[in-house]
């Protein structure tokens, strides 16, 4: 049963994770869409990096970025939250039946882990030059919310067995 338990908290502890990461960028709208602003007109990443090219100059874009990422954070969280919450009560169901109810779970954290390495390691980070900016590098932070993620996923992913009576 502790396995089980485990399970469901490490789920719930990224959503937590994301709601407070989504809540953040809603409340603190201004702030976080500087960073998102910056790193897509590649403003402050090397000078005479021949990859400008790439950046996007036009606001209403910027703002639909950033409303993407608000976005995927929310779903993340929430698609955890339902995940975590059906973990635990699925804590004294069969192996099959829970190993079943982790389909949420699997769900959300694998958004988690797209919108974090995809969309901040791979887009944000390689496509945009974000690493070479030192005011607006995201990419240590992105490492250490989708490697969290991808081992929560790992973790939950593992076949669970019946439980000793």
């Amino acid at each position: 049963m502790i396995i089980r338990l485990s399970k469901a908290l490490l789920v719930c502890a990224i959503a937590l994770l994301a709601t407070l990461v989504a809540f953040g960028n809603i409340t603190d709208y201004g702030s976080n869409y500087a960073f998102v602003r910056h790193v897509f007109m590649m403003d402050t990443i090397f000078p005479g990096a021949t990859i400008t090219y790439r950046s996007i100059q036009s606001p209403w874009l910027h703002q639909a970025g950033y409303i993407a990422i608000i976005t995927l954070e929310s779903m993340t969280a929430l698609l955890c939250w339902a995940g975590g919450l059906r973990l635990v009560c699925g804590l004294k169901q069969s192996a099959a039946v829970f190993n079943r109810t982790k389909k949420m779970a699997v769900a959300g954290l694998t958004l988690g882990f797209l919108t974090w390495q995809v969309g901040f390691m791979s887009v944000g980070g390689e496509w945009f030059g974000m690493w070479m900016s030192q005011q607006w590098n995201g990419v240590p932070s992105a490492f250490r919310f989708f490697v969290t993620i991808i081992l929560v996923l790992i973790y939950l992913v593992q076949r669970d067995v019946e439980l000793d009576e």
